[in-house]
């Protein structure tokens, strides 16, 4: 594993861990808040081990021009 996946990793289970203390103690709408971060988080997480290294659109904008 390299070490931006060990890092992710880290990040993810800090972030799951976080929520399930929040949901714990009946912080219900704070979790309610951190969904859609989460939601971009496991995006990111699936980008990283799936080796995506160029963004969804960078075809469309980065035309060179003639020369």
């Amino acid at each position: 594993m390299t070490s931006k996946q060990v890092m992710t990793i880290a990040v993810l289970a800090t972030v799951l861990a976080w929520s399930t203390v929040m949901t714990v103690l009946g912080h219900l709408a704070a979790v309610a808040a951190l969904l859609p971060s989460l939601g971009l988080l496991i995006q990111q997480i699936v980008a990283t081990f799936s080796g995506v290294e160029e963004r969804r659109g960078t075809e469309a904008g980065s035309a060179e021009l003639p020369q």
